[in-house]
């Protein structure tokens, strides 16, 4: 298959994980080394860099892992362009998936708070992948200003839902120069394949991995989902039709 790319680094998975939920600190380790994933999101407010005994970021960096800290929780650009510096100095790294999702209760990220914290972010030299609405307009327009991804929602996040906006994304995919992610509402393996058949260039998965009844062996199974889907997409799949098609001549055994 081929690799993924974004902003000049190269992975071979194109399943991303994040790291909420889970029951355990040692399952989400089995569960990433299980996945084969090479993108891992955290969220910052999650660690505790003065606690010597949270350990959790022990369970998580691998040397074939890039970190990618995210800034869940902050309520507009300006505390999410704080939070970015806060991270590149605590993680040393300057890639991040950039959330502002100020209402609690169904989490949707705010377009144009996002957009403007993509702008700042992208001058201030960060990695940036935003993550934002099925927006076709501005999924064009946080390209425009520096993003190196998208990130458009499948459907709120947690609810395993699945494509609930299948339709925009395919037009996001179609107008992207840059990889499209879908992040948020994947519950099952299947709406990965889906996405990555659609032409998506990774999914970021967590609730549906982490809240399974067996997280390592879900994880593998999004693992081989996605790798499916991509190489259904590569391979081109065949066009649907109204009407049935024959597979075979149905009058020559008469002749």
């Amino acid at each position: 298959m081929e690799k993924l790319s974004i902003a000049g680094k190269e992975f071979n998975s194109r399943l991303f994980l994040g790291t909420g939920k889970f029951s355990a600190n040692t399952i989400m380790k089995e569960a990433i080394l299980a996945s084969e994933s090479e993108m891992v999101t955290v969220a910052m407010k999650r660690i505790d860099t003065d606690n010597e005994e949270d350990d959790m970021l022990n369970h998580i960096i691998q040397p074939h892992i890039q970190l990618l800290p995210n800034t869940s929780g902050v309520r507009n650009a300006e505390e999410a362009v704080f939070a970015a510096q806060l991270a590149r100095e605590a993680f040393g790294t300057n890639w991040l998936k950039l959330e502002i999702h100020p209402d609690p209760r169904y989490l949707l990220p705010d377009s144009v708070e996002t957009l403007k914290a993509t702008e700042q972010l992208a001058k201030l030299g960060f990695v940036v992948l935003p993550y934002c609405q099925a927006d076709p307009v501005l999924c064009k327009q946080l390209e425009e200003a520096g993003a190196a991804t998208v990130m458009p929602l499948g459907a709120p996040i947690g609810t395993n839902k699945g494509l609930q906006t299948r339709d925009f994304i395919r037009i996001i995919i179609e107008q992207a120069n840059i990889p499209v992610i879908v992040d948020a509402g994947i519950g099952a393996p299947s709406h990965a394949a889906e996405a990555m058949e659609m032409g998506a260039s990774a999914v970021l998965v967590n609730t549906a991995i982490a809240v399974a009844g067996n997280p390592v062996e879900m994880a593998k199974a999004f693992n081989l989902a996605v790798k499916a889907g991509r190489m259904a997409f590569e391979a081109q799949l065949a066009s649907s039709h109204s009407l049935a098609q024959a597979t075979s001549p149905l009058t020559s055994f008469l002749d």
